[in-house]
């Protein structure tokens, strides 16, 4: 809560609707400048897409599939501590989470650590924003984690929302439009459209940090499957090293009636 405001909800209990989609750690929902839910669970298309979440379709070890952390297949996820404190900037949310797979040690022991910190900031004006820092720890050598494997190399950090139709996607280059596959469109993307509940003009902002690994401009964007995707690593695996956590960034301002570009920039100083 900012005061009275609602800004979000973190899912620490397992839920499910049926045994495949259990999932927890992830944010839902979401809430606009006017308290709307501006995130969807369990949508019927995709039951395995939730609110925001990081997630990858290819976990491997030694080249071999183990999990699927995107369609929540083998794929379990334990909260192994978890804190709140509020301090001067704002409410700080930082999670530890073990990913483990049956088909790895037979689920007995996690295969990578996730820790996870979630600042959440006043309002500022007519926007809100918050930040996501993610670090992924191997405990097993020869672990990767990689999107889809095929043109749109889908997986990492995404949001599910409960869009208007006059959805639009603005990025620093300009106006962005959906593709079949991945598009470069710059380090963030601005979706507005009629998000307030008594229609008026809001949005949401995904930020993806220029220190993040490349890519860190590349995206997924939808408007029929309500779906938004920052893609890293993209179609190609990544290795996390043993001894070096995989660290990646991301933050979302949530604002009422317009922002520019400028405005972006500014709010992310």
């Amino acid at each position: 809560m900012d005061g009275k405001d609602s800004i979000c909800f973190y899912q620490k209990a397992p839920k499910s609707k049926d045994n495949p989609n259990i999932r927890c750690n992830y944010i839902y929902p979401l809430y606009g400048m006017d308290g709307n839910r501006l995130t969807e669970d369990f949508p019927e298309d995709h039951l395995h897409q939730r609110g925001i979440f990081w997630a990858w379709p290819r976990i491997l070890i030694n080249g071999g599939a183990v999990s699927d952390g995107w369609n929540l297949k083998n794929f379990q996820q334990q909260i192994v501590d978890i804190e709140f404190r509020k301090q001067k900037e704002g409410g700080v949310l930082k999670t530890v989470v073990d990913w483990k797979s049956p088909l790895w040690e037979e689920g007995k022991k996690a295969c990578l650590k996730e820790e996870t910190t979630i600042l959440m900031f006043p309002k500022v004006g007519h926007y809100r924003r918050i930040d996501f820092e993610i670090k992924l720890k191997a405990l097993t050598d020869r672990l990767t984690i990689g999107g889809s494997d095929d043109e749109k190399g889908y997986g990492g950090f995404s949001v599910r929302l409960h869009h208007p139709d006059n959805l639009k996607f603005r990025s620093e280059g300009g106006i962005a439009e959906p593709s079949a596959a991945a598009i470069k469109a710059g380090n963030y993307m601005n979706m507005s459209g009629s998000f307030l509940r008594n229609g008026g003009n809001g949005g949401v902002v995904i930020w993806c940090s220029p220190k993040n690994p490349e890519p860190f401009q590349s995206w997924i964007l939808q408007k029929k499957e309500n779906l938004q995707n920052a893609v890293y690593p993209g179609r190609q695996p990544v290795s996390i090293a043993f001894d070096e956590p995989l660290l990646l960034k991301y933050s979302l301002i949530v604002y009422d009636g317009e922002m520019t570009n400028r405005q972006i920039q500014n709010a992310m100083k």
